[in-house]
């Protein structure tokens, strides 16, 4: 390979032509190629005497095009930083035992993720299960003796028809397959089997899972909420949240804490109201229970808060009153309780910024740390834990870094950051610099945030083209995180544009129901609005602006050039585009229904149809890619189908991308998301104007 400059070339055949990434970028950049580089340190667990940190490290594979994750450890001051496990596996959730000497966590080194406990003064290593289905969910006794853990129960399947059976060695099709359920299919699920996800207890020194649960009804698990129990000091009873009402798959958001008896499976509902009880955790003196969740109003956003309640159930008190942010944040997060019980860890968002927050039982907030983070992506969310003594590590992400682990004290220290993941990858590539905007909404003044990222060797006196980026929920938030495909737009020699409109979180309740059964809507206007405060800089081009977004990001594409003709280009990833179609197709169906509109599709035809993309592709004149992976059940490629029928009997300049075995979001197989980025890339230089770099 020669020096200086490296030449990209990503070729996607759409429709019988070939679409070429053709420009060549720096050697000093970022290339779509670094995705395979990138390194993620996330959930770290510090030991119970606050001395060492063992975290999950994620990284790619070029050769087998797969993501894995192996476990880290690092000491308190950042010495002693070494491998616990190795190799092209996915190793995750390390929990520490009570005592700290063992180990416990998730790995598929032997193919298939099972539970492992390891000594950690010998580093010997027991496989401690072999579960048809994968465990979830990790926790420890306080006694040390047991291991609680979800996994998944299977049913027999409805049949309607008994089939006569094949002659022998007759070659028959597979039977039909009957589907009963409301949900039969999840995103990154894929079609699911019959059966329910089930609480277990087994000894921790190895042993036989027995089920404490039972009932048609899940009990956590991947796509359901809850699933990690909380102990009661005397390890006599797990405490959960989970939706144990009949007709659950309708009202998806009314879980409840329950208590579940060890000796014989009881189960009590400590909780009974109408909405999220969640994220529930019992104060290790065994007094009180911290949870989360709200009264349910049926509003697209409701802020989740923090309460407290008696170890019976009694007495529930609202904590965090006082905080219009989400308590977890995005609505659902692990709390832990001071090892003395007198208050709560939780993280939260703000203003696009995920903090490390404690609510003492009077009420009394303080804030231990900022700049959680360190998923790759703008988006919120980020882990943390909290040793005996109070020291506590989080995974931290700043707009240049993107995935570190800090440490603090309750002493009020700033936290440091104790590990570089990246520093070989990012030490000889320069990253576009971020600067954030606040500015005002044409539609009523209202401020909105967002940030700018700048190429490599920015110069105000050339005239750049700009991407406006659109976040996806709607209800999330951008921040100021580091963004790897935003990184690489900017190494492309783009301005990048990335904000949150009225309907994003971490601004407070009003401000996420500005939308309330009107998205898309007036949130158009803070995007054109931020596009304009950028252009009044004078470094973009304003006749190459350009426009794309993921999911709700690829909605409100839709619905922008479905109302101007501004923008150059668009590529809208996989979007809704049809609101009638996805109630009826999404993995979402009772959610959406429920709390993004005031009823069933059929009773509010207008409301659905007047909020859809596809009325106004009648309008849209911009050149447009729409890309989906075949495997999304969130926004089944059928929406982008839609879409790209309609723009192509309209004679748009279109192309619709499938991206095979990928689920929402494009990000399974590294090389997709090299893909997505790429194909994204070249879509908008081949309708550059006066196409090249910034002039």
């Amino acid at each position: 390979m020669k020096s200086g400059r490296l030449c990209i070339l990503s070729l996607a055949v759409l429709g019988g032509f070939v679409l070429h990434a053709v420009a060549a970028e720096p050697a000093d950049r970022l290339t779509a190629m670094d995705i395979f580089n990138f390194e993620f340190a996330t959930d770290p667990q510090i030991s119970p005497d606050g001395a060492t940190i063992v975290y999950v490290r994620r990284f790619c594979d070029v050769m087998t095009d797969r993501r894995y994750s192996n476990l880290w450890t690092i000491d308190f001051d950042g010495s002693n930083h070494r491998p616990l496990t190795s190799g092209h596996q996915v190793d995750r959730t390390p929990r520490w035992s009570p005592d700290g000497h063992r180990l416990i966590y998730i790995s598929d080194q032997d193919g298939s993720p099972q539970i492992y406990l390891r000594w950690m003064d010998t580093g010997q290593t027991a496989k401690l299960t072999n579960l048809q289905y994968p465990p979830s969910g990790l926790g420890w006794s306080p006694d040390g003796e047991m291991i609680s853990f979800c996994s998944f129960v299977p049913s027999e399947p409805p049949v309607l028809a008994e089939l006569p059976k094949p002659p022998p060695k007759a070659e028959w099709a597979d039977p039909p397959k009957v589907i009963d359920r409301l949900v039969y299919r999840h995103d990154k699920a894929g079609y699911l089997e019959p059966g329910y996800t089930h609480l277990f207890v087994m000894p921790a020194e190895r042993g036989t899972p027995r089920q404490v649960t039972r009932g048609d009804f899940h009990h956590g698990g991947f796509p359901y909420a809850g699933g990690t129990a909380s102990w009661t000091p005397d390890s006599k009873s797990l405490i959960i949240s989970a939706n144990r009402h009949e007709g659950f798959e309708y009202d998806p958001l009314n879980t409840e804490v329950y208590e579940v008896s060890m000796a014989d499976g009881a189960v009590k509902a400590l909780t009974d109201r109408q909405g999220r009880d969640d994220s529930a955790v019992i104060s290790p003196d065994g007094n009180y229970i911290a949870y989360t969740g709200f009264d349910d109003r049926y509003q697209g956003y409701q802020v989740t808060r923090l309460y407290v309640m008696k170890r019976d159930g009694t007495g529930s008190r609202l904590l965090s009153g006082d905080l219009d942010r989400d308590i977890g944040a995005y609505g659902h997060g692990l709390l832990r309780w001071a090892p003395d019980s007198s208050g709560v860890y939780f993280k939260y968002d703000d203003q696009g910024n995920t903090k490390l927050g404690f609510y003492s039982l009077d009420g009394t907030l303080t804030t231990l740390a900022e700049n959680l983070g360190g998923s790759g992506s703008a988006y919120g969310g980020a882990s943390y834990s909290v040793a005996r003594n109070g020291r506590f590590a989080f995974a931290y992400s700043r707009p240049d870094v993107p995935g570190d682990i800090a440490v603090g004290t309750p002493a009020g220290d700033a936290p440091r950051v104790i590990t570089t993941v990246n520093r070989d990858l990012l030490s000889h590539k320069t990253v576009g610099s971020v600067e954030e905007i606040w500015y005002d909404s044409s539609k009523d003044g209202r401020r909105i945030h967002g940030w700018i990222i700048k190429p490599p060797a920015f110069d105000p006196a050339k005239k750049y083209p700009l991407i406006l980026e659109i976040h996806g929920g709607p209800f999330a938030n951008y921040g100021d995180r580091f963004d790897v495909e935003k990184q690489l737009f900017a190494a492309h020699d783009y301005v990048v544009l990335y904000t949150n409109p009225r309907g994003s979180t971490s601004y407070g309740e009003d401000f996420g129901n500005l939308i309330h059964h009107s998205y898309p809507g007036d949130d158009h206007y803070d995007l054109i609005s931020g596009v304009d405060a950028v252009l009044s800089r004078g470094y973009v081009d304003p006749e190459n602006v350009f426009v794309t977004g993921g999911s709700g990001g690829g909605i409100l594409t839709c619905w922008l050039i479905g109302k101007t003709d501004r923008f150059r280009a668009a590529a809208a990833i996989y979007p809704v585009i049809n609101w009638f179609s996805i109630v009826l197709t999404s993995d979402m169906s009772a959610y959406f229904c429920k709390y993004w509109f005031p009823g069933m599709p059929w009773d509010y035809v207008a409301h659905y149809m007047g909020r859809s993309p596809i009325t106004t592709v009648g309008h849209v004149k911009t050149p447009t890619m729409i890309m989906t992976g075949e495997e999304d059940y969130r926004t089944p490629i059928s929406e982008a189908e839609q879409y790209y029928k309609a723009l192509k009997l309209l004679k748009v300049d279109s192309v619709l991308v499938r991206v095979p075995g990928e689920p929402h979001g494009i990000y399974q197989r590294p090389s997709h998301h090299v893909a997505k980025v790429l194909n994204i890339l070249a879509w908008f230089d081949q309708h550059r104007k006066n196409n090249g770099s910034a002039e």
